[in-house]
């Protein structure tokens, strides 16, 4: 089995690399280790409008239902709600929107193998257990595609990401405040280091939560259960629990060789929400172009990681920092910056230029304004790391 390009992974990442290898002339082969396309889920399944946009698809049968904003709720109770001027997300099935994004990849000539393991590599040759039969494929140009562990980034020698959160999440009847916003929860007895959250959809939430490393994280889940607001918006039972990882900061490389890293193999996540769909998709059409045209010789795979940097690095940067800064921050300080969310002036500012995938925008436009030495004094010396 020959290929140009052989793609490890058949998530969102994976399917628009194998696409865009396709279009541009490249023998291409997608592996999905497990027998269905978008399963298991491991997602909030909340992507943004943008997103969805650079993924190539429009509202489709997989969308649940659209978000304009969010309702924020501090360590003390207070409610700070962000709002939107039109659709800010969506929330979708992951299973058709994955399974979408692979029949898009077939439809431009990619082959596909189901239940079929990546086991190695060796000059070129990937090693497979396909169908509990071991089959070798070679590939000019081999794309990681596959998460959190990428087994492909360890077999190529490729550093692991900065960092990981633990996530755990279920889906519930649920009666939210306003059905096109979501609900966050902040504080350390919630989420260390990050944060809790109630995405509401039919008449059902996905609540969860995902933090720094400690505790498990269902401890932290049956604490936030008992929030008042979840509480009181709960409607019991548990269905389609989910358990999983969220990488933080990009390895120093996500190239060797013939071998390139992309999606969540690559820390292509934005550090502010753990949301990966958005990067992810602008880093896989980088990744297929440049392995097809690497594959004929006409370009070095190191081109894709030039490419990517100059394009989300910074802003990965920045999301690092302020995930970094808030991180530090205690209950107290939250309380007070929730607060300061709240000033009208700055509300003005969120609703203008609040953006889900570049979120640094928003921060620059506050430093701005004459509440930059406030919002110093809220973060303190942990904040001081932004800028």
């Amino acid at each position: 089995m020959n290929y140009d390009v052989v793609v490890i992974g058949g998530g969102p990442a994976g399917a628009i690399s194998a696409k865009y290898a396709a279009q541009n002339g490249a023998k291409t082969l997608l592996i999905e280790e497990h027998a269905s396309i978008g399963t298991p889920v491991q997602c909030t399944g909340l992507i943004s409008v943008r997103a969805l946009k650079e993924c190539g698809l429009g509202e489709g049968n997989f969308v649940l239902s659209r978000i304009r904003g969010a309702f924020v709720y501090a360590p003390n109770g207070e409610e700070a709600c962000i709002r939107g001027k039109d659709i800010k997300a969506y929330v979708i099935d992951r299973k058709i929107f994955d399974r979408e994004l692979v029949e898009q990849a077939l439809h431009n000539g990619v082959d596909i193998l189901m239940k079929t393991h990546f086991i190695g590599l060796d000059n070129g040759k990937i090693s497979v257990m396909s169908n509990g039969e071991k089959k070798e494929i070679h590939g000019n140009i081999i794309i990681g595609a596959d998460g959190i562990q990428s087994c492909v980034g360890r077999a190529a020698g490729l550093p692991r990401c900065e960092k990981f959160l633990s996530g755990i999440q279920f889906e519930a009847p649920y009666i939210p405040k306003d059905p096109e916003y979501v609900e966050i929860f902040i504080g350390n007895e919630i989420a260390p280091g990050f944060f809790g959250w109630a995405v509401p959809f039919s008449g059902m939430a996905r609540i969860g939560l995902a933090r720094a490393p400690g505790r498990p994280a269902l401890y932290y889940l049956e604490r936030l259960l008992h929030h008042p607001v979840i509480a009181s918006r709960y409607r019991g039972s548990r269905m389609e629990h989910v358990v999983g990882g969220i990488p933080m900061g990009p390895p120093r490389k996500t190239v060797q060789g013939n071998v390139i890293l992309v999606g969540d193999a690559a820390g292509q996540v934005k550090p502010t929400s753990g949301g990966g769909i958005y990067m992810g998709a602008v880093c896989a059409k980088i990744a297929g172009e440049v392995a097809a045209r690497a594959s004929r010789k006409e370009c070095t795979p190191g081109e894709y990681e030039k490419k990517w940097r100059a394009i989300i690095g910074r802003e990965l940067e920045i999301g690092m920092r302020i995930h970094k800064s808030l991180g530090k921050l205690t209950d107290e300080n939250l309380n007070e910056f929730i607060a300061f969310v709240n000033k009208p002036e700055i509300r003005e500012l969120i609703t203008e230029h609040g953006d889900m995938d570049h979120p640094s925008v928003l921060m620059q436009k506050i430093m701005k304004t004459g509440n930059k030495l406030q919002l110093i004094k809220f973060m303190g010396v942990a904040f001081k790391t932004l800028f």
